[in-house]
């Protein structure tokens, strides 16, 4: 028993270091790295791509069997041969310039007007060495440029061409540490010196077959690829082969080109495998063909970049190998296990839990041949569906559509004929028992004897679907399902009955009664919804957001399920979108989703399933297989990454139909734009090419107030610029972290025609020419204003003066017609007193009258007759004196002077008894008053009064006096 376990131990160990070793290399042999693909539908043009470069700005260039391709990592573009010529290879000096060779011609790329265009070189080369043939290789070396084709080599240098020839035709021309060989068919191999070539001796022992590939090696020292011969090491001084399981691989599937990766691998494209990639000692490290996620098992080229991308030109599209990767991929494409729902590496083992079934294969081949790594098979009687695998003290057990198996190697154990063991964990309350989750509800495990796990019992009392069981701090069990709702479960001491349950809804707080998951988060139970995490408030026994964890995972705070990757990390996952959340800073919270992007969507929906197998190392299912995620490189990748800038590439004018004002805007050429042509759209890119979210942020100097947000977006419209200089600046940013350097590109917009230099001379002429005539028109104008002011001012001074006299008049004449008014009313209070008088004269001699009738004489006797006569003709006569009447109308007159004329013209008729009743009417006087003046009696009055209304024809609703006042 003792030595069992220490062998157990042992294994253990010894499988701990190995996986050390194996993911502390720069390239890992498990799986295959990532490869992205560019079908012949990204790029839109030929098939084949022949050869591979990049510049000094990131720009990668593609030899395509339809001319020149480019691509900054967003946009392609296609520029043809001037006879639509295959381009067969293309390099890049230092300077930036772009060669290429194809068939008859061979030449450079510079930007005139704005555009990439083609210069030839062809013109230079001496009459009698015409180019006849393909240029299949390019090298810069220092100021040279070296054009090879199978009969010639031609080197530019100082703007001229000199042609190099050999003894017989060449195959290829190699460049490897400053070094250059060419290949003389039948001759052997050769150094270029200077400008001949130097045999090297004993190169026969390469074969005829064709070196295809000379790379540096360790040493200072060179490998050579040949096409059927496999590989060999030259020292200098001789040649040896390399003992490597490559070469068996090489022969039989043809090694076409070869490229040196991360300074210690050697990566050979094949014609009929795809590619492998060896390190220094010639081991196989990966092999990477259609089967494993390239486009075409057909390698023409291959380039690595600085990056660590290795770049594959195919006989059909363009792949990219993300070399030194975090993540690496095992798919079956042949469909051989089906849909992978759970993963895990045991005791060198790994076992895939799928739909089908549970399958095994070792973790580290047996007998190191990394071609075939994996031989999965299923083991026996696991036919149907696998929903778990886990490992508990040393135990793997799988929860099955059949029950629950304990499996030792490639053998299972049943142990449990539940059905749907969906979960299976320790109860944090006692170690020692194993509480399961089933299609009818909860299962306890415990140990027997010999301390393997056995199924105890079925607990009663609740027999619902339990997809996720958690168990919290008072030792009462969270149940969910997804459509079934969520139970708090209190279970009896000796764990095998529910005492009490409770049932969750939208009463106690939660969103719906659906997708209510459990999980426990740094010991703490919190439950996920499509609303957002919850936690459980035991006071008022309900559920409220967990908003300090919500406002903190972005877009994953609705995450349907929760993984623990150690160490205070968790996976979230948000259907089918995945994140590594970092805990381990008290306050704050780390979300890296960017690196898995690519896994979006790729694992079993409420499903998913990740295993930790170190504290760096995590093994991912996915639909078709499982990818392995390495922390380590992540790490050291990140310490090391440097941006590039971003490019400025195609601006267009966009105003009413589109022209390309620029192909590029990271030239220094200045850019003009007419004032007519104001608006344009600036395109620009990253050229960082591997797997990764690239946001931009821009802004526009002379228009925008502020920068932008971050955008994903790569082209910024501008419209209406007004007239001026401007200078746009944009910078990238790398998975929310690493930002790049600002790039600028500054361009001018045109005056319009009437704003122009020659405009505003004629503007400034005009202005002159207006401001002399303004003078002139201005002094004539004040002279002509000085003389209407001096008119005006005269002419309202005669107003004024007109206007003080006229009140003046008016003032004479109201004091007038108030002293006349004066007078008037003393007048008329004279008329009025005489009139007083002569009535009370007239009254007088009435009462005298009527006295006198009762006189007597000294003897008592009345008087006589005659006596009495002669005192009332008296008394008569004084009544009716003419004088008094005259002095009356004389003083009438004048105070009424039109009066009587005014009468008398409109009613002729009227006698002078009229017109003294009418003057005392005019008067206002009363009856009695008018009688004692006319010496009548009050009837008497009444009846002139009468006639008198006849003879003026006053309307009977009109009132007679009032009829003369107003006369």
């Amino acid at each position: 028993m003792k030595n069992n376990t220490f062998r157990y131990f042992i294994t253990c160990f010894a499988f701990l270091l190995l996986s050390i070793g194996l993911f502390a290399n720069d390239i890992q042999s498990i799986g295959v790295p990532y490869v992205q693909n560019y079908p012949k539908s990204s790029y839109l043009s030929g098939n084949q791509n022949w050869s591979i470069a990049k510049d000094k700005n990131g720009l990668m260039y593609f030899g395509n069997a339809e001319g020149l391709l480019t691509y900054d990592g967003k946009y392609w573009q296609q520029y043809k041969m001037p006879n639509r010529q295959i381009v067969r290879s293309v390099a890049t000096g230092s300077d930036g310039t772009i060669y290429t060779g194809s068939f008859g011609e061979f030449g450079y790329w510079s930007y005139k007007n704005k555009q990439l265009t083609y210069n030839s070189l062809v013109k230079l080369i001496p009459k009698p060495y015409q180019l006849s043939d393909e240029i299949w290789k390019i090298y810069v070396d220092g100021k040279r440029i070296l054009f090879q084709s199978f009969s010639t080599i031609y080197l530019y240098e100082n703007k001229k061409v000199v042609v190099l020839k050999a003894p017989n035709a060449f195959l290829f021309l190699h460049q490897a540490n400053q070094k250059l060989f060419a290949e003389v068919l039948g001759k052997g191999l050769f150094e270029l010196k200077g400008r001949n070539f130097v045999p090297l001796a004993g190169s026969e022992i390469l074969g005829n077959t064709g070196i295809l590939s000379i790379l540096p090696y360790k040493n200072n020292s060179f490998i050579i690829g040949t096409s059927k011969n496999g590989l060999f090491i030259y020292d200098g001084q001789s040649f040896t082969p390399l003992n490597s399981p490559a070469n068996w691989f090489l022969k039989t599937y043809q090694l076409n080109n070869g490229v040196r990766i991360l300074d210690k691998y050697y990566a050979y494209g094949t014609i009929l495998n795809g590619l492998i990639i060896i390190d220094e000692n010639g081991k196989v490290v990966q092999r990477i063909n259609k089967s494993s996620g390239l486009q075409n098992n057909t390698i023409l080229s291959l380039y690595a970049d600085n990056e660590q991308n290795l770049w594959a030109g195919l006989d059909n599209g363009i792949d990219r190998i993300e070399l030194n990767s975090p993540l690496y991929f095992y798919f079956d494409k042949a469909g051989q296990f089906g849909t992978v729902y759970s993963s895990l590496i045991v005791k060198n083992k790994i076992y895939l839990g799928t739909n089908q079934g549970l399958f095994w294969s070792p973790w580290i081949p047996e007998n190191g041949n990394l071609f075939n790594s994996f031989d999965f098979k299923l083991i026996p009687n696991s036919q149907g569906q696998v929903w778990d695998l886990s490992e508990i003290d040393n135990q793997l057990i799988c929860g099955h559509n059949d029950g629950t198996f304990n499996i030792v190697g490639d053998r299972m154990e049943k142990i449990s004929t539940i059905s749907g063991g969906w979960t299976i964990k320790k109860l944090n309350s006692n170690p020692n028992y194993l509480i399961q989750g089933t299609y009818t509800g909860l299962v306890i495990f415990v140990k027997d004897a010999a301390g393997n796990w056995k199924f105890s019992h079925k607990i009663t009392g609740f027999g619902e679907p339990s997809r996720y069981v958690e168990q919290d701090s008072k030792g009462d069990i969270w149940v969910s399902h997804a459509y079934k709702g969520l139970y708090k479960l209190t279970l009896s001491a000796d764990l095998k009955k529910v005492t009490s349950i409770k049932y969750f809804d939208e009463k106690n707080g939660l969103p719906s009664n659906f997708n209510i998951n459990i999980f426990n988060v740094e010991n703490k139970i919190i439950f996920s919804s499509d609303s957002g995490f919850l936690t459980y408030d035991e006071i008022d026994n309900s559920f409220k957001p967990y908003e300090s964890l919500n406002k903190n995972i972005g877009s994953f705070y609705a995450s349907n399920k929760i993984i623990n990757a150690g160490l205070k990390k968790y996976w979230f996952i948000n259907h089918g979108k995945m994140s590594l959340v970092n805990l381990t800073e008290p306050g704050k919270i780390a979300i890296d989703s960017s690196r898995f992007s690519i896994l979006d969507g790729r694992m079993v929906q409420y499903y998913e399933n990740i295993s930790q197998i170190s504290s760096k190392i995590y093994l991912i299912s996915v639909d078709d297989g499982f990818v392995i995620y390495n922390t380590t490189n992540t790490e050291n990748k990140a310490q090391t990454l440097k941006l590039p800038s971003v490019l400025i590439r195609k601006v267009e004018d966009i105003t009413d139909k589109y022209s390309t004002l620029t192909e590029n805007g990271s030239s220094e050429e200045a850019i003009e734009i007419p004032f007519s042509r104001n608006n344009i759209r600036i395109s620009f890119s990253l050229p960082y090419y591997r797997q990764s979210k690239i946001k931009f942020q821009y802004y526009l100097e002379g228009y925008s107030k502020q920068w932008s947000d971050w955008s994903s977006a790569t082209q910024k419209d501008f419209t209406n610029l007004s007239r001026g200089t401007y200078v746009f600046k944009v910078r990238a940013k790398i998975n929310e972290g690493s930002i790049s350097e600002i790039t600028s590109f500054e361009f001018v917009v045109l005056p319009p025609w009437y704003g122009s230099n020659w405009a505003i001379a004629f503007y400034a002429l005009i202005g002159v020419v207006a401001l002399i005539a303004g003078k002139r028109i201005y002094e004539a104008k004040l002279n002509k204003d000085q003389q209407a002011i001096s008119l005006k001012l005269q002419a309202e001074k005669e107003e004024f003066v007109k206007k003080e006299a006229e009140a003046n008049e008016k003032q004479i004449i109201k004091l007038r017609t108030e002293k006349l008014q004066a007078e008037l009313a003393s007048k008329n209070r004279e008329l009025a007193n005489s009139a007083m008088s002569l009535v009370y004269k007239n009254e007088l001699l009435q009462k005298l009258s009527e006295e006198m009738t009762k006189l007597k004489d000294e003897n008592g006797k009345k008087l006589s007759e005659d006596q009495l006569r002669k005192l009332q003709k008296v008394i008569d006569d004084g009544m009716n004196d003419e004088r008094d009447w005259n002095l009356f109308e004389s003083s009438f007159n004048e105070a009424h002077e039109s009066f009587f004329k005014k009468l008398k013209a409109n009613h002729p008729d009227l006698v002078p008894n009229d017109l003294k009743l009418c003057a005392y009417l005019h008067m206002n006087m009363s009856s009695k008053e008018m009688a004692s003046l006319l010496n009548i009696s009050l009837r008497g009055v009444e009846i002139r009064r009468y006639r008198l209304r006849k003879k003026l024809e006053v309307p009977h609703d009109k009132n007679l006096v009032e009829f003369l006042m107003e006369l």
